[in-house]
């Protein structure tokens, strides 16, 4: 079996009644799962468009390139969507933390037996 190959089409994208898509970040090196965030269809022409990934920022109503500001900077590697096409997965090569926690990840509490325990320590 190969691969098909289409033209990549946004309007295909199931975005949600707000005009938003969720996307997950994953390192491509090592599949470490960093974060969720969410795209319009602006961050995504942004991302396509340059290689650095921007998301939208909700609580700030404004575009967000990854480490604009902190240099956390993540590039993309490839883009998938998901077979609802409901959800988006960027591989990408991360600069640094990717939580605003300063952790490498922001998957960092596990809940283990009803408690949460946090399992990734900041970066140095």
């Amino acid at each position: 079996m190969h691969d098909e190959v289409a033209v990549f089409d946004a309007e295909r994208i199931a975005w949600d009644a707000r005009g938003l898509v969720p996307a997950i970040a994953q390192e491509a090196a090592t599949g470490e799962v960093l974060m969720m965030a969410w795209m319009n269809r602006a961050s995504l022409a942004a991302t396509l468009a340059t290689g650095r990934v921007t998301y939208w920022s909700r609580s700030r109503g404004a575009l967000w390139e990854k480490g604009a500001s902190s240099g956390h900077v993540q590039r993309l590697v490839e883009l998938r969507v998901d077979c609802d096409r409901d959800c988006l997965l960027l591989l990408v090569e991360q600069t640094g933390p990717a939580c605003h926690t300063n952790r490498r990840s922001c998957f960092y509490t596990a809940v283990r037996e009803g408690a949460e325990v946090e399992i990734l320590t900041p970066e140095a």
